[in-house]
C-alpha cells in the first residue's frame, strides 16, 4: 500500500511542499514519515473529519526530533505537573503553542478516541493550553505527552517557572503592527510630492515613488493583514460568513485598484489609505486583546471569593483567607470543608470526596504523609495538613465553574449577539454591493474608495464587547463589596429575580444571646460534646464549640453528620448523638428557643437551649424587598415561629421541619409558577435548593464550607445590602442595552456617512476601533458611577 514516488506535491497533512521523495498513502502525498503517521492514526480511528475544517490543517513534523517525554513519569516531576492525581484519575494541563485553528481544537478534544486511558480533553484556545483528564493505570503522563508530540502538538514543559511564556500570537501581532506602522509612515513620506502637487515636474520620480509604494504595501497587505484573509477563507470553506470577510474584500479591492492605477499610469493608487487601514485595524485588535487580558486578570485576582480556613498561628487556630496561605503553613480542615491547596496529610488517616474535581463522589482514603489535592472535601473528623503549594485562585474558580455545576439557563444577550453577528456581515456586504452599483454610475473614479469605506467602517465588535465589559465590571464591583459570583453570567440571572426564599439558621440568624444546658452531663462528657461539635461547620455547632469550656483528649471515631438532623460519633467507647429530637430519640415539646438534644448510649441526657440572634439588618432588608420575599424555609422545629413572624410579615410563608428535599421541591413549585427564584442559605443543608434555584447564594461568616451548587458567596455582614445588589444587576442590564444602542447608532450613522462618500477608508479604519473604545469606556464609567451612587445612598 505504501510506496515512494519522486514528485513535487503539497503535503496533505501540513501543506508543506514535498521537496524530496514523498510518501504516498491512499493517493495522498505526505512530506515526511511523521505527517504520514498522523494521517494513518486519524484514518484508523475514523477521525479524518479533521481535514474537513481546514485545508492542510496539520503541523509539519519533518524537522521535529523524536523527543522523548519519559522523564515526565519521574515521581517528583509528575507531582509538580499534575493538578490532581489518584489511582484511576489524574489531570494535567499542557501548554501547546502549536494550537492555531478549529481543526487543532477538534483533534485535541477527541484524544480519547486516539489514546486508551484518556477520559476527557478540553482546549483553551486563547491560552494555548489543553487540559487532559486520564486514567494513569492505562496511560502514563510521558506517553500522553508523546502522543501529543506525534500529532504535531508537542507540549512545552516548564519546570522552572510557574508563569507561562507570552503567547507567540501576541508577539506576532506586535510585529505585524510595527511593520504596518513603518510602511504607513514611509508611504506617506513618498507621497508628499503627490499631496503637494509637485509630482508633475518629474514623471520618472513619480513613477519610481509609485512602484516603491506598491513594494512596501505588499508585505503589509499579505503579512500584517494575513489574518483577515485567512479567517475569511476559512469562513468560506465552512460555509459561514464572519466580520473578516468585508475587511478582506476591502483590502483586496484597494490593492487591486491601486496596482491597476500604477500599471496603467492612470493614478498614484491608494497605498497610503491601504497601509493606514491595516495599521489602525491592528491597533483595534491589539486594544481588544489587551482589554480582554485585563478583564481576565482582574477576575482571577480581585474578584476571587475569600474562602477561609483555620491556620495555626501564634499558638492558636485562627481563620485565614485561603490565598494568604504559604507553603509549610499548618492548617486544620473540618468535616465537609474544602481543602484549599495541595497539602501533605499530617493526621493518621482521612477520607476525602473529590467529586468537586473528578465528578465522582466516592470517598478516597489518605494516610499520614500522603499528598491531598486542592478541591477535596473532608468526610469525617477534622485533620491537620501542611500546605505544599500556594493556593491557585484560578484553579479553585475553574473548579467552581465545572460543567457539572452549571445551570442550563442560556444567556439571553449572548443569543441576541450571536444572532446579530450572523446577520451583520450579510447586511454589510449587501449595502456595499448596492453602494458600489450606485457609485459606478454616479462617480466611477471614487467608487473604490467609497466601497472600501463602507466595508471598513461597519463593525459589530462594540456589540460583542458590551456584554463582557458590562458584566465583567459589575462582577468586580460585587467582589469589592463582599458578593463573589461564579461568573459574569450570574448577573444577568440576578437581574431577572422576582422571588426570594431564605434559610433561617446561619442566614437570618447569626450568633447567640444565651446558651443553657438542661440535663445531666459530667465535665468529661461535656468535653466529648465539645470535641464532637468542633468537627462540624454547622452554625449551631460553632456556637456550642465556643460556649463549652470543658475539653477532652479522647479520640473522635465513626463520625457521621446527617444534614438537617445532627451528628453521631463514638468517643471514649460511648455512642453519642447530638441534634434534633427525632434524630436523638427525645420527645419533642413546645419551646420558644432552638434546642439541640444529647443522647449517650441511647439514653436521653438533656438538651442545649440556644437563643439565637437575628441579624439586625435582616428586618429592614425584608421590608425593602417587599413582596419579592416568598418564604422562610428551615429544617428546625417551629420553636421560633413567632420571632420569625416579627421579621417576615404576612403573606410570607414560614415553613419549618423542611428536609433538604422539601426545600428543593418548594423552589421547583415557585419556578413552575413562572417565578425566577433566588435562594439565600448557608450552603450546608440547602445545597439542593441552591442548585435548583435560578440563583443560589451561600451566606458565609469566616467558614471554609463551600458548595459548588451556589452561584454566589455573600459575606454575612453584607446580607443587608442584598437589595442593592439586585438593583445593581438590573442597572447593569440597562447599561448593557445602552451599550447595544451606542453600537447600533454608530454603525447606522457611520454606514450612512460612508455610503454618501464623505468618509475615506483611513478615517473609517480609525473609527472602527474608536467605536469599541467608546463602548468599553462607557460601560466601565457607567458601572462604577451607578455602584458608587448605590452604596453611597445605602452604606
Amino acid at each position: 500500500m505504501e510506496t515512494l514516488v519522486a514528485q513535487k506535491a503539497a503535503c496533505y497533512h501540513c501543506g508543506q511542499p514535498c521537496e524530496e521523495d514523498a510518501f504516498k498513502v491512499d493517493e495522498k502525498d505526505f512530506c515526511c514519515f511523521g505527517c504520514k503517521m498522523v494521517y494513518e492514526i486519524l484514518s484508523e480511528n475514523n477521525l479524518c473529519e479533521y481535514y474537513t475544517f481546514d485545508k492542510n490543517p496539520g503541523i509539519t513534523l519533518r524537522h521535529i526530533p523524536e523527543a522523548t517525554f519519559s522523564y515526565l513519569d519521574e515521581v517528583a516531576i509528575r507531582r509538580q505537573l499534575l493538578e490532581f492525581d489518584s489511582a484511576a484519575f489524574a489531570r494535567v494541563r499542557f501548554y501547546v503553542p502549536n494550537i492555531h485553528c478549529i481543526s487543532c481544537i477538534w483533534l485535541l478534544e477527541n484524544l480519547q478516541k486516539l489514546q486508551p486511558g484518556v477520559l476527557k480533553s478540553e482546549v483553551n484556545f486563547s491560552g494555548k493550553t489543553v487540559r487532559i483528564d486520564y486514567n494513569p493505570e492505562l496511560v502514563s503522563l510521558g506517553k500522553l505527552a508523546n502522543v501529543l508530540a506525534s500529532l504535531g502538538y508537542a507540549p512545552r514543559v516548564n519546570l522552572t517557572k510557574e508563569s507561562r511564556p507570552v503567547a507567540p500570537a501576541s508577539r506576532q501581532l506586535v510585529v505585524k503592527l510595527a511593520i504596518a506602522g513603518f510602511a504607513f509612515g514611509n508611504i506617506m513620506l513618498l507621497s508628499f510630492p503627490e499631496y503637494l502637487g509637485l509630482n508633475e515636474s518629474d514623471v520618472t520620480l513619480q513613477r519610481l515613488f509609485s512602484w516603491l509604494n506598491l513594494a512596501i504595501a505588499l508585505p503589509v497587505t499579505f503579512y500584517s493583514g494575513q489574518e483577515y484573509f485567512t479567517n475569511a477563507w476559512k469562513s468560506f470553506r465552512q460555509r459561514q460568513i464572519n466580520i473578516d470577510v468585508p475587511i478582506a474584500v476591502g483590502l483586496l479591492a484597494l490593492l487591486l485598484r491601486s496596482t491597476v492605477d500604477i500599471a496603467t499610469q492612470s493614478g498614484p493608487g491608494y497605498f497610503d489609505s491601504l497601509t493606514g487601514l491595516v495599521f489602525f485595524l491592528l491597533i483595534g485588535r491589539w486594544f481588544q486583546s489587551k482589554t480582554y487580558d485585563s478583564l481576565a486578570f482582574d477576575r482571577d485576582y480581585k474578584s476571587y471569593f475569600p474562602l477561609a480556613i483555620q491556620r495555626w498561628a501564634h499558638g492558636e487556630w485562627r481563620a485565614a483567607v485561603v490565598y494568604d496561605l504559604e507553603p509549610q503553613d499548618l492548617i486544620r480542615v473540618r468535616n465537609m470543608e474544602i481543602v484549599p491547596a495541595d497539602s501533605i496529610l499530617k493526621s493518621s488517616v482521612a477520607f476525602f470526596d473529590y467529586s468537586f474535581v473528578t465528578g465522582e463522589s466516592k470517598p478516597v482514603k489518605a494516610g499520614a504523609g500522603e499528598l491531598v489535592y486542592a478541591g477535596g472535601k473532608l468526610i469525617g473528623q477534622p485533620v491537620e495538613l501542611v500546605v505544599q503549594k500556594k493556593t491557585a485562585q484560578s484553579q479553585l474558580t475553574s473548579l467552581w465553574n465545572e460543567a457539572a455545576f452549571q445551570k442550563s439557563n442560556e444567556s439571553v444577550y449572548k443569543k441576541i449577539i450571536d444572532r446579530a453577528a450572523r446577520r451583520f456581515t450579510w447586511i454589510v456586504l449587501a449595502l456595499a454591493l448596492a453602494t458600489g452599483v450606485f457609485w459606478f454610475y454616479y462617480d466611477t473614479a471614487n467608487m473604490w474608495l467609497v466601497l472600501t469605506s463602507v466595508l471598513m467602517v461597519a463593525c459589530p465588535c462594540a456589540l460583542a464587547l458590551a456584554t463582557p465589559f458590562t458584566y465583567g465590571n459589575m462582577l468586580r464591583v460585587f467582589g469589592r463589596h463582599g458578593f463573589y459570583l461564579k461568573n459574569a453570567d450570574v448577573i444577568e440571572r440576578i437581574a431577572s429575580v422576582n422571588a426570594l426564599v431564605f434559610d433561617k439558621t446561619g442566614t437570618v440568624t447569626h450568633g447567640a444571646s444565651t446558651i443553657t444546658f438542661n440535663g445531666v452531663l459530667s465535665p468529661q462528657e461535656m468535653g466529648w460534646i465539645k470535641s464532637m461539635v468542633a468537627t462540624s461547620t454547622h452554625p449551631l455547632s460553632a456556637l456550642l464549640a465556643k460556649q463549652i469550656v470543658e475539653k477532652s483528649d479522647a479520640a473522635v471515631t465513626d463520625l457521621k453528620e446527617i444534614p438537617g438532623k445532627g451528628i453521631q460519633a463514638v468517643i471514649g467507647g460511648k455512642h453519642i448523638r447530638l441534634g434534633s429530637a427525632a434524630f436523638t430519640g427525645h420527645e419533642a415539646h413546645p419551646a420558644t428557643a432552638t434546642r439541640v438534644f444529647v443522647t449517650i448510649d441511647g439514653l436521653a441526657r438533656g438538651y442545649f437551649e440556644i437563643e439565637t440572634l437575628i441579624r439586625p439588618e435582616v428586618k429592614t432588608l425584608v421590608t425593602r424587598l417587599g413582596n419579592k420575599v416568598k418564604a422562610l424555609v428551615s429544617g428546625d422545629q417551629p420553636t421560633e415561629a413567632s420571632r420569625m413572624r416579627s421579621v417576615f410579615a404576612q403573606p410570607v410563608q414560614l415553613l419549618f421541619n423542611q428536609s433538604p428535599h422539601d426545600k428543593m421541591n418548594f423552589i421547583s413549585n415557585l419556578q413552575q409558577q413562572n417565578y425566577k427564584v433566588m435562594m439565600v442559605g448557608d450552603g450546608l443543608n440547602d445545597s439542593g435548593a441552591l442548585q435548583q434555584s435560578d440563583v443560589g447564594v451561600a451566606v458565609t461568616d469566616d467558614t471554609g464550607v463551600f458548595t459548588p451548587a451556589s452561584d454566589g458567596i455573600l459575606a454575612g455582614p453584607m446580607l443587608g445590602q442584598l437589595d442593592s445588589f439586585l438593583r445593581l444587576a438590573k442597572k447593569s442590564t440597562l447599561i448593557l442595552k445602552t451599550g447595544f444602542a451606542i453600537s447600533f447608532f454608530y454603525n447606522a450613522i457611520a454606514l450612512s456617512v460612508a455610503m454618501s462618500g464623505f468618509l475615506t477608508p483611513l478615517i473609517a479604519a480609525i473609527l472602527m476601533p474608536i467605536s469599541s473604545i467608546s463602548v468599553v469606556g462607557f460601560t466601565t464609567l457607567a458601572v462604577n458611577w451607578v455602584a458608587r451612587k448605590e452604596f453611597k445612598l445605602n452604606p
